[in-house]
């Protein structure tokens, strides 16, 4: 009798792992000093306020039950007062869409936004999670570089003078993963305006806004123009296991993304969700919070930069660590990073070669590094540790860690 293996949709044959999630596995060393992951810190997370939260919530019995497809509606009525306070207008709770994270919301908005083939640009580098979920919707991606003021707008322009006509901008605007860089106030008026002009939706992915170190970031490119839908979570300022995140849009798509949502998972979490509102609405507490956390990891970002200067000189270019959880950084002696991992890893510290984020240019002398995990001087010999594998230094008696 013949047996036939049912088939999988032909949209998985383009798609990859990503490389990311793969070198995880990887690090689990506890030899390696992994500056790999683009994870928070877990020792600053707030465990005990979230216990006592918890505990609030779990006195009523509603939180044990299905909750609204958009969200808890006290949840949504914060985030409107916050996005409110951010984006200079009032936002209206209907605005306002309460998702698994932000990257499920990012999901929802490519089935809600992209018909098959559609265009949309993105950054490169590119955020990896944006390229899994626009190649799993079946688009055509075209990629605009960065520079130090963030999207090279005016190249854009130029795209769209050419006769392309994208249904969608992505773009990370505050603390770019894995750029490192923030968009300029003109650079967002102009992004903004080009939307309007030319009937294209924005999506500004910003999941880092808060963890500034020098001064707030600008205005959202959101505050310039309706047609710009912003994400945002609560798992880089609170903690990801509560799988909160949220969007700002117009009535329209939040009631599509309703609908795609009811058939995805019907609804998020009453429970962390009442959490996150607790903690939200804390605003005294909250604002310590993020203050202490902004400043772990703005000590941590200056002792990675200076020990990479320190370790290559001019060979190595980083990023201004100004806020955020990564360094971009790249070779300017032609150092490919994915030949060099293998022997990184055997030095003892990981990083992600520049090509995981790559669109359009390789980036093989790029890499990412995330500085959020370890202290300074861990850092500094993780760097140490780099220089040895790039042949940089002669091997010396590595600290302990």
């Amino acid at each position: 009798m013949s047996h036939y293996e049912p088939p999988l949709a032909g949209k998985l044959a383009g798609l990859t792992s990503s490389a990311i999630r793969d070198l995880l596995k990887l690090t689990a060393d506890p030899n390696i000093v992994s500056l790999a992951g683009g994870l928070p810190d877990a020792e600053l997370m707030p465990g005990a306020r979230i216990a006592a939260a918890a505990e609030s919530a779990l006195r009523d019995s509603a939180a044990l039950q299905y909750t609204e497809s958009p969200g808890w509606g006290p949840l949504r009525e914060v985030l409107a007062g916050r996005e409110s306070d951010r984006l200079g207008r009032r936002v209206d709770i209907a605005e306002v869409f309460v998702t698994h994270g932000s990257q499920q919301a990012l999901s929802l908005l490519a089935e809600v936004l992209l018909d098959p083939g559609a265009l949309v640009v993105v950054e490169d580098p590119a955020y990896v999670g944006a390229l899994q979920v626009f190649r799993a919707a079946g688009a055509r991606i075209v990629a605009v570089p960065l520079d130090d003021e963030g999207l090279r707008v005016d190249l854009l322009a130029d795209l769209i003078a050419g006769g392309e006509r994208p249904a969608v901008v992505h773009t990370v605007s505050n603390f770019h993963n894995p750029g490192g860089v923030t968009m300029s106030p003109g650079r967002r008026q102009a992004l903004a305006a080009l939307a309007e002009e030319h009937g294209f939706w924005v999506i500004e992915d910003d999941p880092y806004g808060e963890l500034w170190f020098d001064r707030p970031a600008p205005a959202p490119v959101a505050s310039y123009a309706k047609s710009v839908i912003r994400l945002s979570s609560a798992s880089k300022i609170i903690a990801p296991t509560l799988r909160v995140g949220w969007m700002v849009a117009p009535d329209r798509v939040c009631r599509a993304v309703e609908l795609l949502k009811q058939g995805a998972d019907l609804c998020g979490s009453a429970l962390t969700q009442q959490i996150a509102a607790d903690l939200l609405t804390d605003t005294a507490w909250l604002a310590g919070h993020i203050e202490t956390v902004r400043g772990v990891y703005a000590v941590r970002a200056k002792a990675l930069v200076e020990a990479a200067r320190d370790n290559f000189g001019d060979t190595l270019r980083c990023s201004a660590a100004s806020g955020g959880m990564f360094v971009w950084a790249e070779f300017t002696d032609g150092t490919d990073t994915a030949e060099l991992l293998p022997r990184a890893l055997d030095a003892g510290v990981a990083f992600v070669p520049g090509r995981a984020f790559a669109v359009r240019k390789p980036y093989a002398n790029a890499m990412r590094m995330c500085f959020t995990t370890a202290a300074p001087e861990v850092l500094t010999e993780a760097m140490s540790r780099l220089a040895v594998a790039a042949g940089h230094r002669v091997p010396v008696q590595s600290a302990q860690l």
